[in-house]
């Protein structure tokens, strides 16, 4: 659809027809001695300068830049590509690429959260009969992105990564708190410290003392609200408070610690759900069906940026010969 603004090549005759009206008046004075010549009417002559031809240049190629930009023209040259998401097995990758015939294909590799966008933002660039292999763990986006030529995505689903979480246990009932971690078993490591440091990403307040003002922590679980002011008035959903203070993010549960495992599944499963970011699932393997519909949120090609600064030169440069014509 962009490419309808070639159609508004013809203005580029309006700064012609502009300039071809422009005209120079000679400026007529009464003289004493013309007294009995008989009158004449000035006459309006056209004349053209050096500086009004380049004035006129700078302008067309003023008005050219901004149908290109509008239009947003876009230069297939990408020949066969590979495009493979980082941390990706490379034997397996070897694999897909021989079993697809791309083995002198250009490989390009990318962070696996951006392949995708990546994707939808440079689809314009591969030749109309180009073939491109995605190799890796994608992360599944939240709806099927529409592209408009087709793409081979071989996915598959990277090991995840062991975390280890520090939790700080500030408490006369630290036995109890501890037996809620010695019975995870997931692939997290829990390292419980004896007293909160910087490396603390869950803080257990269970004492009626406040902490120090220089403690921060992301998440505080609050078994004691009088350390803490800012949950006396603090929001309540399912029986859990919730505030923000200078700490870090509290919560807050006058049934803590749990007294039996529902839960205690319960807190572990709203801490992950409710704190961290949900892992994302890998797209499916599949290839992508060519869409010919135009969509508003359709990528910029990169010519376009170099066009706005063509643009952007183009305008002071006409206003400085303008500005010149008038002198």
């Amino acid at each position: 659809m962009n490419s309808l603004w070639w159609l508004a090549l013809p203005v580029l005759l309006l700064p012609i027809w502009w300039h071809r009206k422009k005209s120079e008046q000679t400026r007529a004075l009464p003289l004493a001695t013309a007294r009995f010549v008989p009158r004449v009417e000035p006459n309006q002559v056209r004349v053209w300068r050096w500086v009004d031809v380049v004035l006129l240049i700078v302008r067309c190629l003023l008005l050219a830049a901004v149908i290109a930009w509008l239009a947003d023209p876009v230069l297939p040259w990408r020949p066969d590509s590979v495009v493979v998401a980082k941390g990706t097995d490379a034997g397996w990758t070897d694999k897909q690429i021989t079993a697809a015939g791309l083995k002198e294909a250009q490989r390009i590799e990318l962070p696996a959260a951006q392949v995708l966008d990546w994707l939808l933002s440079h689809e314009r660039e591969w030749r109309p009969h180009s073939r491109v292999l995605v190799l890796g763990d994608v992360p599944m986006p939240a709806s099927e992105p529409k592209f408009s030529r087709r793409f081979e995505l071989h996915t598959v689903s990277a090991p995840r990564e062991a975390v280890v979480r520090h939790v700080a246990i500030v408490s006369a009932r630290a036995q109890e708190w501890r037996r809620l971690f010695d019975a995870l078993d997931g692939g997290d490591r829990y390292v419980i410290d004896a007293e909160a440091g910087s490396k603390a990403d869950l803080v257990i307040w269970d004492v009626p003392q406040a902490p120090a003002a220089s403690l921060h922590a992301p998440l505080w679980w609050v078994a004691d609200t009088s350390a803490f002011p800012e949950l006396r008035d603090a929001k309540q959903v399912d029986g859990m408070r919730y505030a923000d203070s200078a700490h870090g993010r509290l919560w807050s549960d006058a049934a803590w610690p749990p007294k039996d495992p529902d839960s205690a599944r319960r807190l572990f499963a709203d801490w992950q759900r409710l704190h961290y970011e949900p892992v994302p699932y890998t797209t499916p393997s599949y290839s992508t069906a060519a869409s010919r519909v135009w969509q508003s949120g359709e990528a910029e090609g990169e010519l376009r940026t170099m066009l706005a600064w063509l643009i952007v030169g183009l305008f002071a440069l006409e206003r400085i010969l303008a500005h010149a014509r008038r002198r």
